[in-house]
């Protein structure tokens, strides 16, 4: 095919970040059989363990090179033994920390997406430029799934050794995606034939006025694109035990939306309307259209866009309304948003998985689907409009930022400019993350290969033990309703075998269809153990602080359902380490505006508990193996509660019910429980003193 006959075909599969489906090296914990059983409540208990120095042996000193990197890492953020009264503010996600910042609608993940953009945090005045530097400083950690798309890079852009023919095709691959002179010189002309393909548009000619549902359903089976709603898979909360994957259906809109409180609705924001109008006219100019037809279009887009988002609603609101996880039928969904062919079109998403009108999925916004369909009905019916097919228009925009980085830097320079102006200082991905996850869909048995080669097997398989012994501790000192119930779920519990799964252990679907149908075992995949977030050559102290929080904390997922719906401890852990947040930060008693959500009292929980796991994990590691090298001679614990500070940019499906960060949990383990090493009180926080343990 010659460059500038490049045309752009249909993807295999939808785009990960749409949410459908992750990649496989992308996948978190994978249980075979799901261990489940009644929990009841209890107060859990810090670790009271006395800080003990061990003496360093002289070969358990480390390399330069690893000296290097683990020293860099720890630089990366504040030291919360030093900054008692405010490392916690200072991270990647601590836009989180402001109420009065609103809760943003989550985003495609695409390019120049404005839903992708983070709200602003306004700091007190007098903010230091030294406080400003360490939270740019901060906002350089990268969560687990940056983490492996650059040690991927790394991997693809080695040339140091030969390679199988697999792996040269894998590189070659990668190399192709990033050349960008094709795509260059091929302009727009890929995306106008693929218009033509769709039926045609009248803002580039003429429209064969195709049937809505029909193109709908081609761009989520084909092109990996959902112009009105995001479609997600995942555990039905409400559901124990071992169940199948639900469909979650939310909200998805493009153009940059704000929350009004007082009439409980959302709207564009006017601020941000003028750039992402201009935006919309150099596409469409880019695309060849004249400026007189584009303005028409651009008007229509606009005001559709603005009459969707009037429903869309913040997380916070629909925790409160109960509005997540409505469950019911396909044809139940029918009969209330009529407009869309649900069947047909989860169908075509989910393609070759069987749908039938009676599976169940579960809405994020139901109220939003309504009037959604009703707005589309209408939009549909409009005498006047169906020349200019406004809905037509609103899916070939949404397909146009899908198909961004098969186009020429023009259109990826225009999203670039809207985040810019949106606030955005990142502005859009580069390239090669966008080339890596395309290799890693055609090539991932090589890359996990490629992985294990450099995987620490022996070292990985110490942590996952460890913490999983952690664990079935932590469950033995709950307070259970009765001992069948706790016996129901450690029996369980003991017969799953946790363990680093390689991909290469698998040569057929059907071994793989029996590994998940019969087997007991708890399978962690290589890809998260990619530095910078695991290194052998680290101190165990940083290794666990980090790689087995996050080991414990998904864990802790799986199984969250069957506590929380058997005992008060979640909640009762929840309120109390919110009760140390809101008296650290002064927000305490303002009239219960503060209160968290029964989603959010459970991931605290989760995650308060999975930094306890792995604290007990890594001092049993000390009983057993007393000598750990360390940095700056920092004491273990010391090392271990610094090194998990850096888990706040961890993005997981869990992190939007988390409202504050991880790292401040540092300072309700510590509260009067004699195991750090030194005081995190704030000299101005005097009703620290009164607060409990937790």
């Amino acid at each position: 095919m010659s460059e500038t006959s490049r045309e752009l075909e249909p993807s295999s599969q939808p785009e990960p970040e749409r949410g459908l489906q992750l990649p496989p090296l992308f996948q978190p914990p994978l249980p075979t059989q799901d261990p489940s059983a009644p929990h009841q409540q209890t107060q859990l208990q810090i670790l009271q363990l006395s800080e003990q120095q061990h003496q360093q042996k002289p070969g358990d000193s480390m390399s330069l090179p690893s000296l290097s990197r683990a020293s860099a890492r720890l630089s990366m953020s504040a030291d919360p033994f030093t900054q008692p009264c405010d490392y916690f503010l200072f991270s990647c996600g601590s836009d989180r920390l402001s109420p009065d910042s609103g809760v943003r609608q989550r985003g495609q993940g695409i390019p120049g997406h404005p839903q992708n953009h983070r709200e602003k945090v306004v700091w007190p005045e007098g903010q230091t430029k030294e406080r400003e530097d360490r939270r740019l400083k901060e906002e350089k950690i990268l969560d687990r799934k940056t983490v492996l798309l650059q040690y991927l890079r790394e991997i693809l852009e080695s040339n140091n050794r030969p390679n199988s023919t697999a792996v040269q095709k894998a590189k070659s691959f990668y190399h192709s995606c990033l050349d960008t002179k094709s795509i260059e010189s091929a302009g727009a002309e890929p995306f106008l034939t693929l218009i033509q393909k769709l039926g045609g548009w009248t803002v580039t000619g003429q429209w064969n006025r195709t049937d809505f549902n029909s193109t709908l359903s081609l761009l989520m089976r084909d092109y990996g694109t959902f112009p009105f709603f995001n479609l997600l898979v995942g555990k039905d909360p409400n559901e124990s035990g071992q169940g199948t994957g639900k469909r979650y259906i939310q909200a998805n809109l493009l153009i940059p939306i704000e929350w009004n409180s007082k009439t409980e609705k959302s709207q564009a924001k006017t601020q941000t309307l003028r750039p992402f109008l201009a935006s919309c006219q150099k596409y469409l100019a880019l695309l060849g259209a004249q400026p007189s037809v584009s303005m028409i279009h651009v008007g229509t887009f606009i005001s559709l866009s603005s009459e969707l988002a009037v429903a869309a609603t913040p997380l916070q609101y629909r925790l409160s309304k109960g509005q997540l996880y409505q469950r019911m039928t396909i044809k139940e969904l029918q009969s209330q948003a009529p407009a869309i062919d649900w069947l047909g079109c989860l169908q075509a998403a989910f393609h070759p998985l069987p749908l039938t009108e009676d599976d169940h999925v579960l809405l994020h916004n139901l109220p939003y689907i309504v009037r959604m369909s009703s707005t589309i009905s209408r939009w549909l019916n409009r005498h006047e409009l169906r020349t200019s097919a406004p809905v037509h228009t609103y899916m070939i925009f949404n397909l146009l930022h899908t198909m961004m980085p098969a186009l020429d830097s023009n259109f990826s320079e225009t999203a670039k400019n809207l985040s810019l102006a949106l606030g955005d200082k990142e502005g859009v991905a580069p390239r090669w993350k966008h080339c890596v996850l395309d290799t890693e869909r055609g090539f991932d048995l090589v890359l996990a290969d490629l992985l294990s080669e450099r995987t620490a097997h022996r070292e990985i398989e110490e942590i996952i033990q460890n913490i999983f012994s952690s664990f079935k501790s932590k469950l033995r000192e709950l307070k259970w309703t009765n001992k069948r119930s706790f016996q129901l779920v450690m029996n369980k519990v003991h017969s799953l075998i946790p363990r680093l799964w390689t991909a290469n252990e698998i040569s057929s679907e059907a071994e793989l269809d029996l590994l998940f149908s019969e087997g007991n075992e708890l399978l962690f995949p290589m890809g998260m153990f990619a530095q910078p977030l695991f290194d052998p050559t680290y101190p165990r102290a940083m290794n666990y602080g980090v790689m087995g929080f996050l080991i414990a904390k998904d864990i802790l997922h799986l199984i969250l359902p069957d506590i929380y719906s058997q005992t008060e401890t979640v909640r009762a852990v929840g309120k109390c380490v919110w009760a140390h947040y809101l008296t650290v930060t002064e927000k305490a008693g303002r009239d219960g505006r503060f209160s968290l959500s029964a989603a959010q009292q459970q991931e605290v929980w989760v995650q308060y508990s999975a930094l306890q796991i792995a604290l007990q994990a890594y001092r049993q590691s000390l009983k057993n193996n007393p000598s750990d090298t360390s940095i700056a001679g920092l004491s273990h614990t010391r090392l271990f509660l610094t090194s998990f500070s850096q888990v706040n940019c961890d993005s997981d499906p869990y992190r939007e019910f988390m409202p504050l960060e991880p790292s401040f949990l540092i300072t309700v383990i510590c509260a009067k429980s004699g195991l750090c090493p030194t005081s995190l009180q704030c000299p101005n926080k005097t009703q620290q003193d009164s607060l409990q343990t937790c």
